[in-house]
């Protein structure tokens, strides 16, 4: 998109420095947890039954009778049948690479911002939890306009998305026994560590804490 479409709030999540930090945030603390977030969730859905390969949205009706709440994360327009419109999102190609190199990058992520490279990072896995070994595996990310079938990644908070969304959120306040949470129910763009406050702030309201 050309930036003068963007709203101003894209343009505040990057940081400008005139330094050479070349950490993209400004927290004190940063990382990922040992051995990633596989393990996490993992530990998470321990004794809790797992159904893969199955869409709630063509039996929502029926799944909601399963639970006393059901926790939506999923695209807020879906869940409402796309009634004021469809939101729109990026998404993105992942083209993964093995090289026979120990070490390609040095680092987890490198950004490319030239208009005339077509990926936008190439994320080198081995550094987030590294391990010695003589090849390493990259991915490139290639960024696409969202449509319909594809995967939704990132909302796009402009005026006009804005203004559906709100829509679809007064709906979501006045539906009973479902919570709509994450990046594409609040359809705003989280971080890891705004997705677990959000999450803490979800679960203290609705046990009145």
């Amino acid at each position: 998109m050309d930036p003068k479409e963007l709203p101003t709030s894209i343009i505040k999540r990057i940081p400008i420095r005139l330094n050479f930090n070349d950490n993209y945030y400004f927290d004190t603390y940063q990382g990922v947890p040992k051995g990633g977030y596989t393990q996490i969730i993992e530990k998470m859905l321990t004794d809790i039954e797992v159904k893969l390969n199955t869409d709630y949205l063509n039996d929502k009706d029926n799944w909601n009778k399963v639970a006393k709440k059901v926790l939506y994360t999923g695209p807020i327009d879906a869940f409402f049948n796309y009634q004021f419109g469809d939101l729109d999102y990026r998404t993105t190609n992942f083209e993964h690479e093995v090289l026979h190199t120990e070490d390609y990058q040095g680092n987890a992520i490198v950004n490319y911002t030239s208009f005339n490279v077509p990926y936008t990072r190439i994320i080198e896995h081995k550094h987030f939890d590294w391990v010695n070994t003589s090849h390493t595996l990259i991915t490139k990310e290639y960024p696409k306009e969202w449509k319909r079938g594809l995967t939704p990644l990132y909302p796009i908070n402009n005026k006009t998305n804005t203004e559906i969304y709100s829509k679809y959120k007064e709906l979501a306040n006045n539906t009973t026994n479902v919570l709509f949470g994450g990046r594409l129910a609040d359809y705003r763009y989280y971080d890891m560590h705004q997705v677990i406050a959000a999450a803490l702030h979800a679960w203290e309201k609705e046990n009145k804490i």
